[in-house]
């Protein structure tokens, strides 16, 4: 299983809930490989917003390694799920898919009335609330794939 995280610029959202369901599926003994990406390429080449480091550090969770990158059509085909931290990016990224595309594409919370934003921490200032989102999240991708196992 291949999933790719995707938000705006691949510096606050999608590094963070790489690096936080990476670690909480590797706890779980899962053999999964995440990666993120932005739906545009401002940032192509740069670590993490270093607010969003510093608070995913505070949490245990390490982001300096990643980089920032724009989603390719490789993507769409490399991998298996494509996970849209809100409904901007979940529109951007379905209106630039390929047809034969393989990647099933969704958003990455769904809340009790339906799919939810992570709001955008570079915007909000708020790296704690998104950061509270993106574990919740990835503690129910972690279920979701534990279940898919035992299938």
């Amino acid at each position: 299983m291949r999933i790719l995280f995707l938000c705006l610029g691949n510096i606050c959202r999608s590094p963070a809930a790489e690096a936080i369901t990476r670690a909480k599926a590797v706890a779980a003994g899962l053999d999964v490989t995440f990666d993120s990406a932005g739906t545009g390429d401002w940032h192509s080449g740069a670590p993490p917003y270093e607010p969003m480091i510093e608070a995913a550090r505070a949490r245990g969770y390490d982001l300096s390694a990643l980089r920032a990158r724009q989603i390719g059509p490789q993507d769409y085909a490399g991998f298996d799920l494509i996970l849209a931290m809100d409904e901007n990016n979940l529109r951007d990224v379905l209106d630039q898919a390929p047809r034969d595309m393989h990647a099933q594409v969704q958003m990455f919370l769904e809340g009790p009335a339906g799919p939810q934003d992570v709001p955008d921490p570079y915007f909000t200032r708020d790296f704690e609330a998104s950061l509270d989102l993106i574990e919740a999240g990835a503690d129910a991708l972690v279920a979701d794939l534990l279940a898919d196992q035992t299938k």
